[in-house]
């Protein structure tokens, strides 16, 4: 049984920042890439950014530079640093990862961006 669940959203004024994380947990979750995706009101869920494996991280047009992803093997978390977050932002962001082919997903953590 694979579980991910995200945490830190919340409301933040434009320009601020925000960490998230995923804490995944059973078979497989450490040796596998881990992505996070976002999905604003009204809107189809759209690809954030990625890490390998191996570390290597992946972005967005629309968030490189803004955004960091990383992640704690030891703890099987991965985490997302939103900087300078815009209204365009404003969305919940999911924690995925693929194992033997199956996509799994947290449930998901509301960021806004609103003055």
């Amino acid at each position: 049984q694979v579980t991910l669940v995200e945490s830190g959203g919340g409301l933040v004024q434009p320009g601020g920042s925000l960490r998230l994380s995923c804490a995944a947990s059973g078979s497989g979750v450490s040796t596998t890439a881990m992505a996070w995706y976002r999905q604003a009101p009204g809107k189809s869920r759209e690809w954030v950014a990625t890490i390998t494996r191996t570390g290597i991280p992946l972005y967005a047009d629309s968030v490189k530079d803004r955004f960091t992803i990383s992640r704690d093997k030891d703890k099987n978390t991965q985490y997302l640093q939103t900087n300078n977050l815009q209204s365009e932002d404003t969305a919940t962001y999911f924690c995925q990862i693929v194992i033997g082919g199956i996509e799994y997903w947290g449930q998901g953590t509301l960021v806004t961006v609103s003055a």
